[in-house]
């Protein structure tokens, strides 16, 4: 007879979701025993990185991902990567493991209480099993609600006792379903839209990660080349939509009310396409838009519509509704725009190298497929007026800005991705929020290289500090850091570099092994 654990592993392998992402407590033992060999399990050393690895693989593969965490604590270690996985939608089968059933009500040792609650809002859904029967429909509902509509994460409380239980005879009904989204936008709203663009006399677009993350990259270029429209990547992008060397392309948008409207000046017609209208940072007050400009979006994201705050949104699939466009407007007479101006590479040099001149070595040295993780928030400006990413799936930045992504999201990238190189750009406070993705890296030998970006400082808060007029901050400097030491201590090879050559000479090196390196590189802090 089935029992509730083997017709779970069961449902999870018609899936395809043989991989699970966890870091087992008590609670998760039961789930966990005799662990099927065409199942693969992934151990981070904190909840924090699992959900990390876990995401990255999710965005890197497009399907969702399963994770195993324990209970309330270690959904709670996990909460500032499950932040940027729904800010990402990307789509994760969370599961806790819950006290036996006979004691969650006398709240013994290590009962989520509450559990439903814990994780919201940071999911789509976070359900609790009522009987052991459940859960296979349980999970079977969580995968397909992680990928319906806008993706993102899901979360199920299941207590340990459940696993032994015999298994609803009919659950086999959920191991071949298929849900699916039709997507079509609106007609009436997008034949307007489409009369919109062609009637244009300078239209924008504006495209955010939900053009990468459904491969709808090329469509994006057409639709572009047919407009001969300028081409912005949303503010605090986390994927690079669009190729960075195109002729339409003009940059990261900046992430202030009125910094956008200043870009946008002239332009009577802006589109933006799977990004928010807009993701705010820094208080920036004025205008939303430029005088005599109508802005439009398309999303699938319906919370994202209905909170931006102008314009006429479309709710529908991304990559339908830019197929779709390309087929329906017309080719515009317009010159092609402007190309961005793209700085010469710096000169090489010694001691503290600028952070530039790390981007131009990387821009020089990494595979054009390179794949680019960043978590150096400071440097992040000039990231995105260096490098050139041109193939889709090029970029992952943290969605909701909460530290610890990049290192962790860098081994699930590469796992999901190993025909192309996976190279993380972080700083070095950024990088000890993550650390110990280094031994996940090591104990499975996930080739990625980590480059750290040392200025001893915070430097982000450093330039907040002089954006917001605040002075004598305690806690914003962190020098002392040995992170060739500590890679060393987790199993990864590592290398120090003080000069330009040095930088150079380690990473074409690292380029030709098949294993995990660290390149830490001290670079110019902020100016105060």
């Amino acid at each position: 007879m089935d029992t509730i654990h083997s017709c779970t592993y069961e449902l999870l392998r018609r899936q395809g979701m043989t991989t699970i992402f966890g870091n087992p407590g008590s609670n998760e033992l039961p789930f966990l025993k005799d662990f099927p060999e065409d199942f693969t399990y992934i151990l981070g050393l904190h909840e924090g990185v699992v959900v990390g690895i876990a995401d990255g693989y999710a965005q890197a593969t497009g399907s969702p991902a399963f994770v195993n965490l324990h209970s309330a604590a270690g959904t709670g270690n996990a909460m500032g990567a499950l932040a940027n996985a729904w800010n990402s939608h990307t789509p994760l089968v969370i599961t806790a493991g819950q006290q036996t059933r006979e004691m969650i009500g006398v709240e013994a040792l290590l009962t989520n209480r509450e559990a439903t609650l814990l994780p919201k809002p940071l999911v789509k859904w976070s359900y609790e099993p009522a009987s052991a029967k459940e859960v296979p429909h349980a999970v079977s509902r969580a995968i397909h609600m992680s990928k319906l509509g806008a993706p993102g994460p899901v979360y199920l409380s299941i207590p340990y006792s459940d696993w032994d239980q015999p298994a609803d005879p009919q659950s086999h009904w959920l191991y071949d379903r298929a849900v699916a989204n039709m997507g079509l936008p609106n007609e009436a709203a997008f034949s307007q839209l489409v009369e919109c663009l062609a009637n244009a006399k300078s239209p924008a677009l504006i495209l955010g990660p939900d053009v990468d993350a459904t491969n709808a990259n090329h469509q994006a270029v057409a639709l572009a080349e047919k407009l001969k429209a300028p081409v912005w990547a949303a503010p605090s992008a986390p994927r690079c939509p669009f190729p960075t060397d195109h002729a339409c392309f003009q940059g990261l948008l900046p992430a202030g009310i009125a910094s956008i409207a200043e870009r946008l000046e002239g332009h009577d017609v802006v589109l933006v396409i799977g990004a928010p209208v807009f993701r705010y940072h820094q208080y920036d007050p004025g205008h939303y838009l430029p005088d005599g400009a109508r802005l439009f979006q398309i999303t699938c994201d319906k919370e994202e519509a209905a909170r931006a705050p102008m314009g006429n949104a479309l709710v529908g699939d991304v990559k339908i509704a830019l197929d779709r466009l390309v087929e329906r407007v017309p080719d515009s007479e317009r010159a092609m725009p402007e190309p961005r101006h793209v700085p010469p590479p710096l000169s090489d040099t010694v001691g503290p190298l600028p952070p530039e001149a790390v981007f131009d070595i990387i821009n020089d040295v990494a595979p054009e497929d390179a794949i680019y993780l960043n978590e150096s928030t400071s440097t992040t400006p000039m990231l995105w007026e260096r490098l050139q990413m041109s193939s889709p799936g090029s970029y992952y930045f943290a969605a909701a800005g909460g530290l610890g992504f990049a290192m962790a999201a860098a081994v699930g990238v590469q796992m999901a991705k190993p025909e192309r190189q996976v190279i993380a750009m972080i700083g070095d406070g950024s990088a000890n929020y993550s650390i110990s993705s280094l031994w996940t890296a090591a104990q499975y030998n996930i080739p990625v290289i980590f480059i750290i970006l040392n200025n001893e400082t915070y430097g982000a808060l450093r330039w907040f500090s002089n954006v917001l007029g605040v002075s004598r901050v305690p806690g914003i400097d962190i020098p002392n850091i040995d992170f060739c030491g500590l890679a060393k201590g987790y199993g990864v090879q590592a290398f120090k570099a003080t000069s330009s050559q040095e930088f150079r000479d380690h990473l074409n090196a690292s380029l030709n092994m098949k294993s995990p390196v660290l390149i830490e590189v001290h670079t110019i802090p902020p100016a105060n």
